[in-house]
């Protein structure tokens, strides 16, 4: 358990979060990685939602667990780095702030035309794998 690839494309559609964060949940429980699935929608929700804001594209969610790291992909036709915002200083804003407190790490890369705005969270639990360098 705790292994397992998927990759899902959506609409630029209000809707896309919703069916993002189901997805992240249905897979994370069939890899036997639940525990994970709270944080791992709220993060993905944000990236998803930053990529309907900012970008008005279809989207790629990609998941991926192996070796105690579960890495959530999002990408998007957007071309502008991501920024982080303080909490309580921006109207909006705050979903990087979010990833940035509560992934372990974090990153964006030019895509071809696009971006793909990524996190990993730890798998392992109590042993340490996986789990933020601070």
């Amino acid at each position: 358990m705790g292994a397992g690839h998927s990759s899902v494309v959506y609409d630029p559609r209000p809707v896309a979060a919703a069916e993002a964060r189901a997805e992240v949940r249905r897979q994370l429980e069939g890899w036997g990685l639940a525990e994970q699935s709270d944080t791992a929608e709220l993060l993905v929700s944000e990236l998803v939602t930053n990529a309907l804001i900012h970008a008005a594209s279809r989207l790629r969610l990609t998941l991926s667990a192996a070796h105690g790291v579960l890495r959530c992909e999002v990408s998007e036709a957007g071309r502008r780095p991501p920024e982080v915002s303080r909490a309580g200083t921006a109207v909006g804003g705050c979903g990087m702030f979010l990833v940035d407190a509560l992934a372990w790490r974090w990153g964006c890369h030019q895509d071809g035309p696009g971006r793909t705005l990524w996190f990993e969270l730890g798998t392992c639990g109590s042993d340490g794998c996986g789990r933020r360098q601070l």
